[in-house]
């Protein structure tokens, strides 16, 4: 039985805005040597890098059946049946895995399901599987619970569900988080769980919730109770991490190698901290950046976003803004918020379901 944690391969270590592919190997290994073996790549993944980099770091490195490996279809790269088997074969060789042992229809939410029952990409994914180049077939979510059992209905032979599940979603309205995965359990479905800690704002919460957080678990990291809330939820069969760096592994390791759930009273305290992390978010944006890489503009939209909350967080705390020098150095680096061509594409794929075009404006707005 697999171990509960996986390797997301969405935000890895980098210098310099390049991945670190040193860095990398060492916590492949170390997470190998630990007994873990989940690894979960995308084709849009560190700028399109991921899946050619876990080729190099774990697929050249490490006998096949010694580890699990997934990728996704995309739906922006559909335009055909026949784009079903170029994205697939092209997966394949950035890999070198000769097969994957899960494999999703990425990212399925209202718009990108047209796409997908068009070209007829469940059957083709089960098809897949019957070839056996793929184990297990699935998919990623990004909608509402009326949709979930919409998909899960018609196509009964997907074994497994992606859902973005974390404490501060668990009652969002529109990630609707805990209504997911109540169709998603009434199903039988196995859960495999992204976004647990949100991206990295679950690792780093107001004051007050860390000093409680502390004084019930010292030895635990803020992180942990975000990992071990959805961890311990009835179905889950792996949590995915993206780690960045040595120490965030290392922490992610130390509590999951012998993973225990958390108590009533301890997820009654999480769901309370949600509560008032939602009170102070302004944009609930995770920092995917599945907008960047559709935007015509190459606007840097999630740094943007993520600069925003930094700005309205600290005019709370200390009365007055601090970071319209980092504006204007990311302003430099990328395209400005003004230059949103107004296309609409990234708003199609945020899995936030977030009105970029207009909160753009409002970032353009506080900075400028």
């Amino acid at each position: 039985m697999m171990k509960k944690l996986g390797f997301g391969c969405m935000r890895l270590p980098s210098i310099d805005g390049e991945v670190d592919i040193e860095t990398t190997k060492k916590m492949v290994d170390t997470f190998i040597e630990r007994g873990f073996t989940y690894f979960d790549t995308a084709w849009m993944y560190c700028g399109g890098k991921s899946e050619e980099i876990m080729g190099e770091v774990l697929v050249k490195r490490y006998p096949r059946e010694s580890y699990t490996l997934t990728t996704k279809l995309p739906s922006y790269l559909l335009s055909s049946e026949e784009d079903r088997d170029k994205v697939f074969n092209e997966q394949l060789r950035r890999t070198g895995a000769g097969f994957f042992d899960y494999y999703l229809i990425h990212d399925v939410n209202s718009g990108s399901i047209v796409g997908f029952e068009k070209y007829n990409c469940f059957q083709w994914a089960k098809e897949k599987k019957e070839a056996g180049l793929v184990r297990h077939i699935g998919f990623s979510f990004h909608d509402g619970p009326e949709l979930l059992e919409k998909v899960l209905t018609e196509h009964p032979e997907m074994e497994f569900v992606q859902l973005q599940l974390n404490y501060l979603d668990w009652e969002s309205s529109s990630v609707q988080s805990r209504k997911c995965y109540e169709v998603a359990r009434r199903f039988g479905k196995d859960i495999i769980v992204m976004e647990p800690v949100r991206g990295g704002q679950l690792a780093n919460v107001p004051e007050e919730i860390e000093k409680a957080f502390k004084e019930r678990e010292p030895e635990m990291s803020v992180a942990s109770w975000a990992i071990r809330f959805v961890a311990g939820l009835d179905g889950v069969v792996m949590v995915l991490s993206g780690m960045s760096n040595m120490e965030q592994l290392l922490d992610n390791i130390s509590y999951m190698e012998s993973f225990k759930p958390l108590c009533d009273d301890q997820v009654a305290m999480v769901l309370k901290a949600g509560d008032i992390i939602n009170g102070v978010t302004a944009i609930p944006c995770t920092g995917c950046s599945y907008c960047t890489a559709v935007c015509p503009a190459k606007i840097p939209i999630p740094d943007y976003f993520t600069l925003y909350n930094s700005d309205v967080n600290a005019d709370k705390v200390t009365g007055w803004k601090s970071d319209f020098g980092y504006y204007e150095t990311l302003a430099e680096k990328g395209a400005r918020p003004d230059e949103c061509m107004e296309c609409g594409q990234c708003e199609s794929i945020c899995p936030q379901h977030l009105e970029i075009r207009e909160l753009l404006k409002t970032v353009k707005n506080r900075f400028e």
